[in-house]
């Protein structure tokens, strides 16, 4: 009987349903949207909001996301507000996820939710690094993953493909040195023919023409 009326007390805390979830988070000032997309619940929130919801959402009992999984980030080069931040968090008491969506500009500063999730200082860095979204509040903001000196934002949609510059260890100099990127022009040409269209013959025709 003891271990019945364990499973049943386990059962009462259980998993709220999904409109319960989402009418909690959108009641929360600065959230502009709620869905549900392939099975993942999605908020949309205002920027300057950010920081104050990720605070809700944690120590909110009926939500409890105390873990910050990463932060991403999107480029969206033609939009008004180029960028998205984007926030995995996940509750471990209630198995229960969540996924925040923030838009910002080359401007903006999004607020850094590091006193929230100390974690966070890691993947801010990082999209500071590959997009070059700023992070208000950040106390640590420099580059994560390029080099020292390293110019631009490798995960841009405009940044080219072979980047800026090449590095390698100059065997006279003793030394790692850094150069302009040389392409041959053959390696800047592009041909969208399938190699079987441009082929005339293909290996083994030649058997074909034997007597």
């Amino acid at each position: 009987m003891g271990s019945c009326s364990c499973r049943k007390k386990s059962a009462a805390r259980g998993p709220f349903s999904v409109a319960e979830v989402l009418d909690v988070v959108a009641s929360f000032p600065g959230v502009t949207a709620t869905r549900v997309e392939l099975g993942e619940w999605v908020a949309h929130v205002e920027c300057a909001a950010i920081a104050d919801l990720c605070v809700a959402l944690r120590d909110h009992p009926l939500l409890a996301f105390e873990q910050l999984m990463d932060i991403a980030g999107l480029d969206w080069p033609t939009r008004e507000k180029r960028f998205e931040v984007v926030y995995n968090l996940l509750s471990v008491s209630l198995n229960q996820r969540i996924r925040l969506i923030v838009e910002t500009t080359e401007t903006e500063a999004v607020p850094s939710v590091h006193g929230v999730w100390p974690v966070a200082t890691w993947w801010e860095r990082e999209a500071y690094d590959m997009f070059g979204i700023a992070f208000s509040g950040q106390p640590d903001l420099r580059r994560i993953l390029t080099d020292y000196g390293f110019e631009g934002h490798p995960l841009r949609k405009d940044f080219p493909l072979t980047g800026y510059v090449e590095v390698r260890y100059d065997e006279e100099r003793k030394q790692v040195v850094y150069e302009p990127v040389k392409l041959a022009q053959d390696f800047r040409n592009f041909d969208f023919v399938s190699p079987w269209e441009a082929m005339t013959t293909l290996p083994g025709d030649e058997k074909a023409h034997r007597s």
